[in-house]
């Protein structure tokens, strides 16, 4: 009688089999390592804004600090993005008939937010606190990068929970003086650990690295 199934079916299936399996350890691994990649996170890529505000110009050249613009970043979850009134504060009487700046005086006058793109973005299940940064020792620059060096500001950060849990788990190659915080170019008068492992005890900080709740609420 003539078998059922030749005498190369079993290779076939086991074929198949390893195949399948493979498939499905491949698939969520290139998942996983691909949103990792920058062409997901968009890190190196400049967000095009309504307005072309030059960081380097408001930071280097006028000397204007982060908390000016970003003045919630110490006591809010979210940095903020400037009101126009913070613009206008300035170019009231700088350039004030600039026709680069006109659709700030255009926001002005009919009571109307800029609509500023977010340049980092976090997942909705993603809680973040700046204060909780900013207060214990962790600079702008940190997260951000030489913001002042920026004609157009980019993510220079990942922002994976790997990059998080890492900072977490060992802050104090990242932490700096409370008085340093916006400082871009601040250099370190000693071993930067050292000086980080003194800020990590007199602020008593304890970042969640086990807690699953301490980012995602």
């Amino acid at each position: 009688m003539r078998p059922l199934f030749q005498p190369w079916s079993d290779t076939v299936f086991r074929l198949a089999l390893t195949g399948a399996v493979a498939t499905a350890v491949a698939v969520p691994v290139a998942m996983m390592l691909w949103v990792r990649t920058p062409y997901v996170t968009k890190q190196d890529e400049p967000v095009v804004q309504p307005i072309a505000f030059d960081h380097r110009h408001h930071v280097r050249d006028d000397g204007i600090d982060c908390l000016y613009c970003h003045y919630e970043a110490t006591r809010s979850p979210y940095a903020g993005v400037p009101p126009t009134e913070v613009c206008m504060n300035c170019h009231s009487q700088v350039w004030p008939e600039s026709q680069r700046l006109a659709p700030v005086r255009a926001s002005w006058f009919a009571d109307r937010p800029i609509p500023w793109r977010r340049v980092h973005q976090l997942p909705g299940f993603v809680y973040f606190d700046h204060s909780a940064h900013v207060t214990h020792g962790v600079g702008c620059v940190e997260c951000h990068g030489r913001v002042d060096t920026m004609g157009a500001v980019y993510p220079v950060a990942p922002l994976t929970m790997q990059w998080c849990l890492d900072c977490h788990r060992d802050p104090d190659e990242h932490l700096r003086p409370e008085s340093e915080i916006t400082n871009m170019e601040w250099r370190p008068a000693g071993p930067r650990r050292a000086i980080g492992a003194r800020i990590h005890a007199d602020l008593h900080i304890a970042p969640p690295v086990e807690s699953c709740t301490g980012c995602h609420r």
